[in-house]
């Protein structure tokens, strides 16, 4: 039977693969891409990876995550049974329900943002302190910052024209972008990323049980579906979006990392492209691999596995207005159920010697 996962790497990993297997003791970091419901997809990875994968090594391994991904990298911390952890993780996500309020015909972006900071609240209120000291895993937690006059408060009118110069402004150029947004990572201030963000304007801001909550609320807030969040605690003052914006699928450059005792960065990961920006989704050419991922291994679904799931297709947020509640969360729970079948095919995978991979 054809395997469900399909593993690309950059010539680093490949050359260390085909050496020595995937080894858990070789993995420095672990990115997590923003892209709504489709990170359900990873459900059962996750399980293995931070339940009985992981746990074979001794070293600190840093978790890298926007939207979604921070949601999932953070529920890895938490205290206790990484398993039960992420199968309650799965279902918090699958059971989301945003009914609009009495005349009109969608949800206010408040109120879907009051809802899902209860959401993050059920999750992980009172649990950030043990969730912050890990023994083994650095959380760090990516999002947008709005800068220039229309992007740093948010706004009935500035905040469409904000983006909308932002959409011009990447086009021509992605490192213009910062102009309008820059990346702020909230950061695990124990062991260094190591990772060169010189690529994009970014500052990096020491997480705390205060901004815990406040960033992963943050890093989730899609523009006009959530609010922004304002003047995050310990952070520069500002209104702050979906990590996805800056940076979609953490497209950065992992090359200082390969020199360390843990040289691959290992990307569970929904498709083979790893996308800079979300504004950058409409531009091909920017999807392509660069020197930036020469050390990465990258973990995606196999095309004919995503056709057997139910609709043919990953999860995605349209089903929110295209499925009825019921089906919806019938189609995604089933999602989460056959994402096992990935685990089990990287349980096989890594058990060898040696491992073959395409090129990204």
């Amino acid at each position: 039977m054809r395997s469900a996962l399909q593993v690309f790497a950059g010539p680093v990993a490949r050359a260390r693969l085909a050496e020595r297997g995937l080894q858990p003791s070789d993995i420095a970091a672990i990115p997590a891409a923003a892209g709504g419901p489709k990170g359900l997809i990873l459900n059962g990875l996750d399980r293995h990876l931070f339940a009985h994968w992981l746990p074979r090594s001794q070293h600190s391994v840093h978790l890298l995550g926007a939207s979604i991904g921070a949601w999932r990298m953070a529920t890895a911390c938490l205290p206790g049974d990484a398993d039960a952890h992420f199968r309650a993780m799965a279902e918090a996500y699958v059971g989301q329900r945003y009914d609009p309020e009495p005349g009109r015909q969608r949800p206010s972006a408040a109120g879907v943002s009051a809802k899902f900071a209860r959401t993050l609240a059920a999750c992980f209120g009172g649990q950030e302190g043990a969730l912050l000291q890990h023994a083994r895993w650095r959380l760090h937690v990516v999002t947008s910052r709005g800068r220039g006059p229309l992007l740093r408060r948010e706004g009935r009118w500035r905040t469409p024209l904000g983006y909308l110069g932002a959409f011009a402004t990447n086009a021509l150029h992605r490192p213009w972008l910062g102009a309008w947004l820059e990346r702020v990572v909230f950061s695990d201030g124990r062991t260094p990323l190591g990772v060169d963000w010189r690529d994009f304007r970014t500052q990096r801001v020491d997480l705390s049980e205060a901004n815990l909550l406040p960033s992963l609320l943050a890093s989730c807030s899609i523009p006009f579906w959530l609010q922004a969040q304002a003047d995050l605690p310990g952070a520069p003052p500002g209104s702050y979006w979906d990590g996805g914006i800056t940076d979609y699928h953490l497209h950065w450059d992992y090359r200082p990392l390969q020199h360390s005792a843990s040289p691959l960065v290992l990307y569970p990961h929904f498709q083979p492209q790893v996308v800079p920006g979300w504004l950058d989704k409409a531009w091909k050419r920017r999807h392509r691999p660069s020197a930036f991922l020469d050390n990465l291994v990258l973990l995606v679904p196999h095309p004919d596995w995503v056709r057997r799931l139910p609709g043919g297709k990953l999860p995605d947020r349209s089903d929110f207005t295209d499925l009825g509640v019921d089906e919806r969360q019938r189609r995604w729970r089933a999602a989460v159920a056959d994402s096992q079948r990935l685990a089990d095919d990287f349980a096989h995978l890594s058990a060898q010697s040696s491992v073959h991979a395409l090129p990204l």
